[in-house]
């Protein structure tokens, strides 16, 4: 059985150093930002007395000045996308599933590594610690859906395809300690880190935190783009590429819809596809979802942070654009390696304002995992069906995975095939059901909605245990008032405001 285990060795001497005078600035501000920040990173370098770890430092902060001097210089020409040539992709760039061949074949998956985007923490749900450790469903975590899948794959099939986390430094500490609990597993479990790269004041465009070991929060994850530079400088890559695993899935932790699929896997290799991105059929609820196009003639992926304030409402609009990426990536890891080899990988800029708890404004750059599609040879997009996208964002998420509308069966969920239509119902809980711990405090047990619509709940509202909504379902509890859904009830196109109070006797 294996045991987990940690990748992280550095391997400072793969990359050139870059210098400043590689980049063409516009303007001396630019230039002079440029090199104020350089010679903050410099300082910072040399606070490290470790040899090995101040080289593994300084090859992050080169990736870091590489994506800062990008961003100056795109500030000072004032690039952006330019919006007449975005042209909706061809039937050659996205192939719909129905059209891709069954295989029963089983001899690709001994080329398969699986991996897992988890650096995201559960605050948005109220939770402390990774995201992947909140339980979703059966009393089992993100995590142990997805350790649970690949170790039914591995017995099913006889293979030993190894399931991958990529952690931030928010996420790793905790990780490493939940993944102890698989240790006798049938599941070959490898975690490693994407950067940290420094906070930058927006006003003066110097990095947030004064010295190597400032707290922190002065300090963020590069965004799931960074996938590339930390699986080649870790030296995950080689040792995948020495063990002959050819092909990586790639998916979000928190996407239950996420499964390995034979048929797609087969496709990229009879293909000959370097990437293939999951896209689905976009809907009302799927707005700033990023998006394939065709730019110039090339595949590209378009986030919604990269279109002009002008454009936002048409790129929200479904008419316009009829897919949105699910962030299920199937990539050659061959070509990752060559790709990185002639460092070629540039990824589109995200720049992300954030205010800190002191009220200092500051911006993060990041880069979106899947804007790498144009990098790669024949590839392209499969529209697959809505069932391999079901993320857990928010509680209303949560609400859909833990009712009847779901079976778990070896950690994958699967619609119950009682439900009469294949759409999911559109469920939005308010503020009294942000937190995981007030959501569950507000239902005895999660109604029964194998016919609901629609159903929308805000204020202070409670469930009783074995409660069905059916049709359209609105209960508005306005301020100062309570609503106590009783246990049986059976809502069925019904709107419930006021108050509603019922008392055990």
């Amino acid at each position: 059985m294996a045991t987990p285990r940690k990748f992280a060795t550095p391997v400072p001497d793969r990359h050139h150093p870059h210098t400043l005078s590689a980049i063409d600035f516009q303007g001396a501000s630019s230039a002079a930002a440029a090199k104020a920040m350089k010679a903050e990173l410099a300082r910072f370098a040399a606070q490290i007395p470790n040899e090995e770890r101040r080289k593994f430092f300084q090859l992050e902060m080169d990736n870091f000045y590489m994506l800062f001097a990008r961003f100056l210089d795109e500030k000072a020409k004032g690039a952006k996308i330019e919006w007449e040539k975005i042209q909706s992709p061809s039937a050659e760039q996205i192939v719909p599933y129905k059209d891709i061949p069954v295989t029963t074949s089983t001899t690709d998956l001994s080329k398969l590594a699986v991996l897992k985007l988890n650096g995201g923490l559960g605050t948005t749900m109220g939770c402390v610690g990774p995201k992947s450790a909140i339980e979703v469903r059966d009393g089992m975590t993100f995590l142990d859906l997805s350790v649970r899948q690949i170790e039914y794959l591995n017995k099913k099939h006889d293979v030993s395809v190894p399931f991958i986390l990529m952690n931030s430094f928010n996420t790793d500490d905790e990780t490493k300690r939940i993944v102890q609990k698989y240790a006798s597993h049938n599941v070959d479990i490898i975690t490693f880190n994407q950067s940290r790269h420094p906070r930058i004041k927006k006003e003066s465009l110097l990095p947030v935190p004064l010295t190597v070991d400032a707290p922190i929060d002065q300090w963020y994850p590069p965004g799931h783009g960074d996938l590339y530079e930390s699986l080649y400088n870790s030296g995950l890559l080689d040792t995948l590429l020495s063990q002959g695993k050819e092909y990586l899935f790639v998916s979000n932790v928190d996407n239950l819809g996420a499964t390995v699929d034979l048929n797609i896997l087969h496709h990229m290799v009879e293909s000959d596809a370097e990437f293939i991105m999951e896209v689905t059929d976009k809907t009302k609820a799927d707005i700033k979802g990023g998006t394939l196009i065709d730019y110039d003639g090339r595949i590209r992926l378009l986030e919604i942070a990269q279109v002009p304030d002008e454009h936002v409402e048409d790129f929200k609009s479904v008419k316009k654009f009829k897919i949105f990426n699910t962030n299920n990536l199937w990539i050659n890891l061959k070509a990752i390696k060559r790709v990185m080899d002639e460092e070629a990988m540039e990824l589109e800029i995200i720049v992300n304002n954030k205010t800190t708890e002191s009220g200092e404004k500051v911006i993060q750059l990041e880069t979106a995992v899947g804007a790498a599609i144009q990098h790669f040879k024949n590839a392209h997009g499969v529209n697959v069906p809505r069932a391999r996208f079901l993320p857990v964002k928010s509680t209303s998420d949560l609400f859909l995975v833990t009712s009847n509308l779901y079976a778990l069966v070896h950690g994958e969920l699967h619609m119950n095939p009682q439900r009469m239509f294949n759409t999911v119902p559109l469920v939005k809980l308010g503020d009294h059901f942000k937190k995981v711990a007030h959501f569950l405090s507000r239902f005895k047990t999660i109604p029964y909605i194998l016919e609901l619509d629609h159903l929308t709940v805000t204020g202070d509202v409670t469930f009783g245990s074995h409660v069905e909504l059916r049709g359209t379902v609105i209960i508005v509890a306005n301020h100062g008032e309570r609503i106590d859904i009783p246990s049986g009830s059976m809502l069925e196109n019904k709107v419930v405001t006021g108050n509603l109070r019922i008392l055990d006797h």
